[in-house]
């Protein structure tokens, strides 16, 4: 799963009350969501030189000829077009949302490259989790519903992914200390 929580429901927070998020709190949760990487650097490396081995397998054929000298630019930016469109695919992969939840608030921080965050706070006990089957961008569309917003969450997930999160943040706020129900 591309996805990992973090949770310290186990002890009580550093201070009570109402409001109970003072800086410098710990978050009672932590989720962290990212896109999947079918293909770690490693297995880019390992890509490249198969690439580079089977584009250039026909110019064996030609050494020591005038063409092999006429087809190799063409080679090399095949290669490189291969390589740039590899590494623009890891550069937008950067994306991950990361989800905080304190007793008292909500924070979902979306970072994108070559974008500035998107941040969205509300209060837990407010805070509903759904999933439209239809009528969404993609199957499964799962939302959190607060403070008078619905934010979108894990978009790049499968449909399954999405469902198994949507149970899992649900069950998740419900051991907010405080919630009831």
């Amino acid at each position: 799963m591309p996805y990992h929580w973090d949770k310290k429901f186990d002890k009580a927070p550093a201070t009570t009350g109402a409001f109970s998020r003072a800086d410098g709190d710990d978050p009672l949760a932590i989720l962290r969501i990212w896109p999947h990487r079918s293909l770690p650097r490693s297995g880019f490396v390992a890509f490249l030189v198969i690439t580079i081995l089977l584009l250039s397998l026909p110019l064996f054929g030609l050494l020591g000829t005038t063409a092999l000298w006429g087809l190799l630019p063409f080679l090399a930016l095949a290669v490189f077009g291969v390589w740039k469109a590899v590494e623009r695919n890891y550069a937008d992969g950067q994306l991950a949302e990361v989800l905080s939840l304190w007793q008292d608030e909500v924070e979902l921080v979306r970072s994108a490259p070559h974008q500035p965050d998107q941040i969205w706070c509300a209060n837990p006990y407010w805070v509903r989790v759904q999933v439209h089957e239809t009528g969404g961008p993609v199957p499964g569309y799962l939302t959190l519903k607060g403070a008078g917003r619905e934010v979108e969450l894990g978009a790049f997930l499968s449909p399954e992914e999405r469902k198994e999160l949507a149970r899992a943040l649900q069950e998740t706020l419900q051991q907010v200390p405080g919630r009831l129900g």
